[in-house]
């Protein structure tokens, strides 16, 4: 019997599915919707969302925000409303802020204060307050910030913002949407230009957005491929409107799943397809996936937005370069799952940074899927996977440590493996995913609650 219920217990456990088909709406992009709440608080007046994604991280950030004396309403239709309170509007908060497990909340609302004359600490959950924040607190420093912090650069941390930042050229030495985000929102306080120059591009939607709001932002990319960011401080934004399309790091989960379960075929609608986010996609065709992209632009958004048709098809393994994890670090747990579906060898390389994320995902992947019969290695920071050919064993229980993604990920294996998958610690999906137990099973996904 399928749950069709939004209702998510701890403990899930995922069954062999039929077929995967129909037509669904992923959630909204949880990126955008952080975006969207802090540079609309940011603005002169009002500002729009339609489609936020209501998610605990999200809700973390409205809560966070209102705590900062910035004024956040749902109207009768649904539209979220934002009243900005400007550059250097934020109000020092009674209480602490709690960012639950979102880094992106902490990491980006961390640069937003510190333009502000006011004193704000910020702590998490057990897996956020273990995440490192130096790559934040480093650039922030340098541009004036008090930063006080535990021993080793972890939440909790306490910011003394200051109104005198001062501009610098940072160069981060990964590639990160977080830390640029947090520096480009700092910088919007500065007398000069800030320039932030990074590895590769990674997640523009801030930029796209600034941009919207009426920043003064420009960005190239160098000879030596670094992406080079420059803003202009001291430029006050003007409220607008936003459309939050649906988020492709969620949708993968359910493009995979119709990509593994034989005789599938399954439609997406509003997708958001910015090039800095299809890197699963063109990982995915790589490996043999029947996607289609179509009815490119058809809502009303800066961001490209299009549907995603998908059909089952047989998967080969591939050798996926360092320098693509820029463009879908979140999708590794989702693409390990259709990698190991797969015929032959996948090698995922350059994989550090899944060592930091919500759990120490390159340790989960590898554990999950032997777990589950599949044949992994490991070399420095790639992971090596044999594929089965369709053919998992399954029958275990996976310990997702209270993440999201590797919860996901597993269900999603449950799918085509011959015996049941087990997964512990699913109530995280409720940080991206709300309804994602109702949408996979009714399209075909046979998971159910364990407990």
């Amino acid at each position: 019997m399928m749950i069709h219920n939004n209702k998510i217990s701890d403990n899930l456990i995922s069954f062999t599915s039929k077929k995967i088909s129909g037509k669904i709406y992923p959630p909204a992009d949880k990126s955008i919707s952080h975006r969207s709440l802090i540079i609309s608080s940011l603005a002169v007046g009002k500002s729009r969302i339609e489609n936020l994604l209501e998610s605990e991280d999200v809700m973390h950030m409205v809560q966070a925000l209102k705590l900062l004396g910035v004024k956040i309403d749902k109207n009768k239709k649904g539209i979220w409303e934002v009243f900005g309170v400007g550059l250097d509007g934020f109000t020092e908060p009674e209480y602490l802020i709690n960012c639950g497990n979102s880094g992106t909340l902490a990491r980006t609302l961390i640069g937003a204060v510190t333009g502000n004359s006011i004193v704000v600490t910020f702590t998490g959950d057990k897996s956020l307050n273990e995440r490192p924040m130096e790559r934040v607190i480093i650039p922030l420093e340098k541009m004036g910030a008090q930063i006080v912090s535990t021993a080793n650069n972890r939440l909790p941390l306490t910011v003394k913002g200051t109104t005198n930042l001062l501009p610098i050229k940072y160069e981060n030495p990964i590639s990160s949407a977080q830390v640029k985000t947090s520096v480009l929102l700092a910088a919007l306080n500065v007398r000069g230009v800030t320039e932030f120059v990074e590895p590769y591009t990674s997640r523009d939607h801030t930029e796209i957005m600034l941009k919207k709001f009426g920043a003064k932002i420009r960005f190239k990319s160098s000879k030596n491929k670094k992406n080079v960011v420059f803003i202009e401080g001291g430029v006050n934004l003007k409220g607008n409107d936003i459309y939050v399309p649906s988020d492709l790091s969620s949708a993968s989960f359910a493009i995979i799943a119709a990509s593994i379960v034989p005789g599938s075929y399954l439609k997406l609608n509003n997708v958001c397809i910015n090039y800095f986010r299809t890197g699963i996609l063109d990982a995915l065709k790589k490996m043999g996936a029947d996607i289609s992209i179509t009815n490119r632009n058809k809502c009303t958004s800066e961001e490209p937005i299009a549907d995603i048709e998908v059909k089952y098809s047989k998967l080969k393994g591939l050798d996926l370069k360092s320098y693509c994890s820029s463009r879908m670090i979140d999708e590794y747990p989702i693409l390990s799952i259709a990698a190991s579906v797969a015929s032959g060898k996948t090698i995922l390389r350059g994989l550090r940074e899944l060592k930091v994320k919500e759990s120490n995902r390159f340790d989960a992947i590898i554990n999950g899927l032997r777990s589950c019969g599949v044949k992994v290695n490991y070399k420095g920071e790639d992971i090596i996977i044999n594929g089965a050919s369709g053919k998992i064993k399954g029958g275990t229980t996976i310990d997702s440590n209270f993440d999201h993604r590797i919860a996901m990920s597993f269900l999603v294996l449950g799918g085509v493996s011959k015996n049941p998958i087990s997964v512990k610690g699913c109530k995280s999906i409720l940080t991206s995913y709300p309804n994602f137990l109702c949408q996979m099973n009714s399209i075909g996904m046979d998971i159910r609650s364990n407990d």
